[in-house]
């Protein structure tokens, strides 16, 4: 008995023994989305810090950021600036030295030079020491990025340089250098592994060889913008990745406008083994949203010790990891829940017109200093568009007022100039900050200007009417006058010069206007500030070029310049039901035009698509084979034969590519000074940096087209095989 006892007693010693050396096996993690500005420093250091100060208090032990989040990714040329690096470091302190960034690993992106040689990096800390800095691998150097032109990738795969810490870095963290290189970080529990952006879009991802060397916890730092339904492709890659051979996957991404056309998209997740446990909101007027998760990396070691045990083979070299003494999970954890899989809610295009657009056009209004908008709202889809995407950030804007969030209530106090103010009602902030005008000339309808008559009330917009025809005559009088002669519509016997002229000095009249108003309406009503005029060109006429160069659609930004006709009458159609804007019915039944031909008995003569010589249908169609698929003229011809072969002969589909190219070419310097564009769409013709081509083309195209002419006989006499 008595031995018994003895053996129980030491039973029990060694149970207590272990009982606080017990490993944990649950870890809670954080990503985040925060609206960084480029070279916003101040704000950005802010910003960062909250979001370590909400991970901590969710229980995260790692907390995940945006790709160079210190200063912003549109920093574009000034990446070039030693300032800016020096900026980087100089904020990197005040987070090596912030309490708040103590007991919990700070994952941060910042721009560091090594040898001479200036890499994108993450910077990874722990309580005032830095762990390792991990260079960008594989950069980004396709539609709107050149990191190429700021960059190096680093090319030396598990190679690791040391890296000597400037000054101001070593007196905080009394070390004269750190890991430099393509690393792993290994806690006492677990491993983790860092991608970068477009590595996780590359054919080759680095965590597909971390995964394999043992690392359990991938982490994605990325800058990545919205385009119209881009959202399921990031989904679906953050889902392959552990859905192969298990894993955690944490995803950031910046979010907002930081400083040009690009909006970046939120849309921070965290995924298991295949499954999303967690999702950040897409658009947001939110500047810090982070998102945590506790998971069990039980729950990846047996998911690769079925899936994954049998089958590797893993002949590479090893990745260098850096150690830290650390623990991710907790031995108390045993109560702690876990998340579990979740369906990923996606928005449909129409949806994301309304929220991305808006979110971006709040970002530039409240960053710009100015005190609203005005906008040429002639009553027909492009400048309807427009007018709902600012509805449509209006409803935002009370909705996050509603929310408590007082970011947004002070932005919409400073905007307006009264700290008092507190919206409630979309109208209501609608009037303080949107002025819709239109601007009739004789070549009006009557039904054009009560279209916008009526929706200017619907959204609650200070509404003016505007009569050019003055304007107009004074100029053609001057004309006149120089000249001796006075041109003419075609209606009246003019030449196809004379009436072209005619339209485009109305419609640069406008532009005019536009810009003399949006600069002293508010100062007529004795309130300070001026407006930033919106445009309303589309992607497909940018595309073909059927606007005016330097008329209304040229203006401070545009919304819808990245966004398709066919995508614009789906999102009014939206509108009218979730704003329930019943003055939008009346808008898409009418069909488009321009009004700037002389009435026939009252009624409009001029229409887009006759102007155009095809549909907007068509036209989106060719736009995205000239980008997406990098058709020239022959190759379009090829393709379209196929596609529209029910519809028309090769002989009409011929017309209608030349005409095409014709109408491309011709036009393709007014991209030059297009308005800046909300990029939404993958085939846009942005000539800033998305779709770079030359602008002075022979436009005969005579060797493509003479291709496309006996590609036509071969096709007529049965011979269509013989590319």
């Amino acid at each position: 008995m008595l031995k018994e006892l003895r053996e129980h007693k030491v039973q029990r010693q060694v149970q207590v023994k272990w009982r606080g050396k017990e490993m944990g096996r649950k870890v809670t993690l954080a990503t985040c989305s925060l609206n960084q500005w480029a070279l916003d420093f101040e704000g950005n250091l802010s910003r960062i810090l909250k979001s370590i100060e909400i991970a901590k208090s969710n229980g995260a032990k790692y907390r995940l950021g945006s790709e160079l989040e210190i200063c912003g990714y549109g920093c574009a040329d000034h990446f070039y600036e030693s300032d800016t690096l020096l900026h980087c470091f100089e904020v990197l302190r005040e987070l090596l030295e912030s309490p708040v960034t103590q007991d919990i690993i700070c994952d941060v992106g910042m721009p560091v030079m090594h040898r001479n040689v200036r890499y994108n990096c993450r910077v990874i800390f722990l309580n005032k020491k830095i762990l390792l800095i991990r260079p960008k691998i594989n950069l980004a150097n396709y539609g709107n990025h050149r990191e190429f032109r700021w960059f190096s990738p680093w090319t030396q795969p598990r190679h690791v340089d040391e890296y000597y810490l400037p000054r101001m870095i070593r007196d905080v963290t009394d070390q004269a250098s750190v890991p430099f290189g393509d690393c792993v970080l290994s806690t006492v529990d677990t491993c983790v592994g860092t991608e970068m952006c477009a590595e996780m879009w590359d054919p080759k991802s680095p965590h597909i060889d971390m995964g394999l060397d043992g690392v359990e916890i991938f982490t994605n730092s990325s800058a990545s913008h919205h385009e119209l339904r881009k959202a399921n492709q990031r989904v679906d890659l953050v889902k392959s990745a552990t859905s192969k051979s298990g894993g955690i996957y944490l995803y950031a991404n910046q979010k907002g406008c930081d400083g040009d056309r690009l909006y970046y998209d939120g849309c921070c997740m965290i995924a298991i083994n295949g499954d999303i446990v967690a999702q950040g909101r897409q658009f947001s007027l939110d500047d810090v949203e982070v998102l945590c998760a506790t998971l069990d990396l039980e729950d990846v070691r047996s998911y690769r010790g079925e899936r994954c045990h049998p089958h590797i083979v893993y002949d590479h070299k090893p990745y260098h990891r850096v150690n830290v003494d650390f623990s991710l999970s907790d031995c108390k954890d045993i109560s702690l829940p876990t998340h579990q899989p979740a369906e990923w809610q996606f928005h449909s295009p129409e949806e994301e017109i309304s929220l991305g657009p808006a979110c971006w056009l709040w970002d530039y209004l409240r960053r710009s200093g100015q005190a609203g908008f005005l906008l040429p709202l002639s009553g027909g889809v492009d400048s309807s568009s427009t007018a709902c995407i600012v509805y449509s950030m209006c409803v935002l804007v009370c909705n996050a007022v509603r929310d408590n969030n007082i970011q947004v209530l002070q932005d919409v106090q400073r905007v307006v100039g009264d700290f008092t103010y507190k919206p409630e009602d979309p109208r209501e902030l609608c009037k303080h900050l949107f002025t819709t005008c239109y601007m009739a000339s004789e070549n009006s309808s009557e039904d054009t200007r009560g279209r916008a008559r009526e929706l200017a009330m619907q959204i609650g917009s200070n509404h003016v009417n505007i009569n050019i025809d003055m304007a107009v005559k004074g100029l053609l009088g001057i004309f006149s006058i120089v000249t001796g002669r006075m041109p003419q519509f075609r209606a009246n016997g003019g030449s196809t010069r004379e009436n072209l002229a005619l339209q485009n000095v109305q419609a640069r009249v406008r532009m005019v206007l536009a810009y003399l108003f949006a600069q002293l309406s508010l100062w007529a009503h004795g309130k300070p500030g001026g407006l930033l005029v919106l445009g309303s060109a589309n992607v497909d006429e940018s595309l073909s070029g059927y606007f005016t160069k330097y008329d209304c659609s040229s203006a401070d930004i545009n919304p819808i310049g990245g966004i398709s006709k066919m995508d614009l009458k789906n999102f009014l159609q939206y509108c009218t039901e979730h704003f329930q804007l019943s003055a939008l019915r009346r808008i898409l039944a009418a069909p488009p035009t321009a009004e700037l031909e002389p009435l026939m008995n009252g009624q409009v003569s001029q229409t887009d698509e006759a102007d155009m010589g095809m549909t907007y249908t068509e036209l989106s169609v060719i736009g995205r084979l000239r980008k997406i698929s990098r058709c020239g003229p022959y190759s379009m011809f090829c393709k379209l034969i196929e596609l529209w072969r029910e519809t028309c002969s090769p002989s009409q589909v011929a017309i209608k590519v030349k005409h095409f190219f014709r109408m491309y070419s011709v036009n393709r310097h007014k991209m030059t000074t297009v308005t800046p564009s909300y990029h939404a769409e993958s085939y846009s013709p942005d000539d800033n940096r998305f779709d770079l081509r030359p602008f002075l083309y022979n436009i005969q195209w005579l060797w493509q087209f003479r291709r496309i002419d006996n590609k036509v006989s071969d096709v007529e006499l049965g011979y269509g095989s013989n590319f």
